[in-house]
């Protein structure tokens, strides 16, 4: 089964819409790809794989972002705060670009909420 450049682009956006948390909307990395996936999921078949990766991963990174949060008393969760962003906004580039191709990507450091 071949995608579609409008199943592609259903594809990406369901990783660059975890971009939406830089806008400084509360919890945009994750209501973002979830919006994108609960839309779409059952219109075209590939955004269902693409947007669970997305929101697993948004939500691990959050997780991960807060327990930083609360490292922060003791001196380290500043620098893992910012290697954390630093790591979500490459791998969401990367995962952009891979389902911009139709290929699939497994996000690394994810906890596999969503099955």
């Amino acid at each position: 089964m071949t995608e579609t450049n409008n199943s592609r682009n259903w594809n990406m956006l369901c990783h660059l819409s975890a971009l939406v948390g830089l806008l400084g909307v509360p919890f945009g990395n994750i209501l973002g790809p979830l919006v994108v996936w609960l839309l779409k999921k059952n219109e075209i078949p590939s955004v269902d794989p693409h947007g669970k990766e997305s929101l697993n991963f948004q939500i691990s990174m959050t997780i991960y972002m807060l327990i930083s949060g609360l490292l922060i008393f003791i001196f380290i969760g500043i620098f893992l705060l910012i290697a954390l962003a630093i790591i979500d906004l490459v791998l969401i580039i990367i995962a952009s670009m891979k389902a911009s191709e139709g290929t699939p990507y497994q996000y690394p450091f994810t906890i596999r909420f969503i099955k």
